[in-house]
């Protein structure tokens, strides 16, 4: 599937192409600390398949509680997470973080992983009471 997205502040751009089949929920608690939320979804893809349109990333390393490498692409001024990739072997192995992604609405997650770490209140959310906005 053909995608494209931004940051917040529209000073990084890109295209990609991801599998709708390839959306995942990740609830370590590396993608709770890095997006200050209980959970971050993620469209995998090839490095090959992601195309910068405008800007260039920040990238930030850091070794995961699985000894992996995982490199973060961000915006320096806004600060939107926007990629991650990996090193060695698994640098092709790339991931676009869901928010950044503008068909956001046509990829729904299929999987879970490190549910070890899930918020203990995560399955109350839909239970919430809610407001179409606000």
């Amino acid at each position: 599937m053909q995608v494209d997205g931004q940051c917040h502040c529209g000073k990084i751009a890109f295209e990609a192409e991801v599998d709708p089949e390839a959306v995942s929920v990740c609830h370590c608690t590396d993608c709770q600390t890095l997006t200050g939320s209980p959970f971050r979804v993620t469209a995998a893809c090839s490095g090959a398949d992601v195309r910068l349109t405008s800007g260039t990333p920040k990238i930030y390393g850091k070794r995961g509680d699985n000894g992996r490498m995982r490199f973060q692409h961000f915006c320096a001024d806004c600060g939107s997470p926007l990629f991650t990739s990996g090193e060695g072997g698994e640098a092709d192995d790339w991931g676009i973080r869901w928010g950044s992604i503008r068909q956001r609405d046509k990829l729904r997650p299929v999987r879970q992983i490190w549910c070890q770490s899930a918020a203990v209140w995560i399955d109350a959310v839909p239970l919430l009471p809610g407001r179409p906005g606000d």
